[in-house]
């Protein structure tokens, strides 16, 4: 592809689109990254207000001395 071909094209683009659009366009995927950016680094900071972890202790609960019984078979 020599100059000439890029040429036209860059011109039938423009003509497509005018040069307005194509600016515009620009603007918004400036605006997008700038946005993703944003997000990415709030995303990297701690949690200031986090609540603690809930666990579940097996020895307190009732049902962990019950028996199991399984449904549909022999097993108790």
């Amino acid at each position: 592809m020599s100059i000439w071909h890029w040429i036209v094209v860059i011109g039938v683009v423009l003509l497509l689109f005018g040069r307005g659009k194509i600016s515009d366009l620009m603007g918004d995927v400036a605006q997008g990254i700038k946005a993703f950016k944003k997000g990415m680094a709030d995303d990297d900071k701690p949690a200031e207000k986090s609540e603690p972890v809930k666990t579940i202790d097996s020895t307190t609960t009732p049902q962990a001395n019950a028996q199991r019984h399984d449904v549909g078979s022999n097993a108790v």
